[in-house]
């Protein structure tokens, strides 16, 4: 019924926010491109740590980064599983997008040290706010599916013994840090979050 509470966020990469960020082409400037390095001249490989709703692996596949989305909540990954297929049947644009795009199933703490990209992006479950007004309808719905992530140090951690060359964290501006076994090379401050960036040095 159309009165009916909604229990399930929306994961729509064809219309909504994501659809007009990217047909506007207003994400060019989102601070994340800057945390990760990514742009059209720079199409990195990106592992999403914890997808949720896919908002910023889409965005970053969209400025043509190859990016790996890990999502270990059975619920989350079935969303994301017909978004994908709802983008590639909307047009050729959208499904070249999701083309560059895959999709695991699993705990990122047990997948991250099987695998190697350029960037590993990680953005938790945050702290609830005490202003619970301020928190967007679609967060509180992903946070019933989810729940809180208490492991974040020990997810950080895994990222940080990856195979990459940085990790960047979205996290709370004003919240403390999760722990994490060093701090952040520099960060990138926005209006309500901020991405702390860990730059690493790879083996040869």
């Amino acid at each position: 019924m159309a009165d009916q509470a909604r229990t399930a966020p929306a994961v729509d990469f064809v219309g909504g926010a994501v659809g007009y960020r990217f047909r506007s082409q207003a994400g060019r400037s989102h601070a994340l491109l800057k945390a990760t390095g990514v742009s059209p001249a720079r199409p990195l490989h990106v592992i999403d740590a914890t997808a949720g709703l896919g908002r910023d692996a889409f965005l970053l596949a969209s400025m043509g980064a190859t990016v790996t989305l890990i999502e270990r909540v059975p619920d989350v990954h079935a969303l994301l599983e017909d978004a994908f297929a709802a983008a590639r049947a909307e047009s050729a644009e959208l499904a070249a997008i999701v083309g560059r795009m895959t999709l695991l199933h699993g705990d990122a703490r047990a997948l991250l040290p099987t695998m190697r990209a350029d960037v590993v992006t990680i953005d938790p479950m945050h702290p609830p706010r005490t202003k619970t007004a301020l928190v967007k309808q679609e967060m509180r719905l992903l946070r019933d599916l989810v729940g809180a992530d208490p492991d974040v140090g020990e997810l950080l951690a895994a990222a940080l013994s990856a195979d990459c060359g940085r990790v960047v964290l979205k996290w709370p501006l004003r919240a403390a840090a999760p722990p994490a076994p060093r701090k952040p090379s520099h960060q990138i401050v926005g209006k309500t979050v901020r991405y702390d960036v860990f730059v690493r040095v790879r083996a040869a």
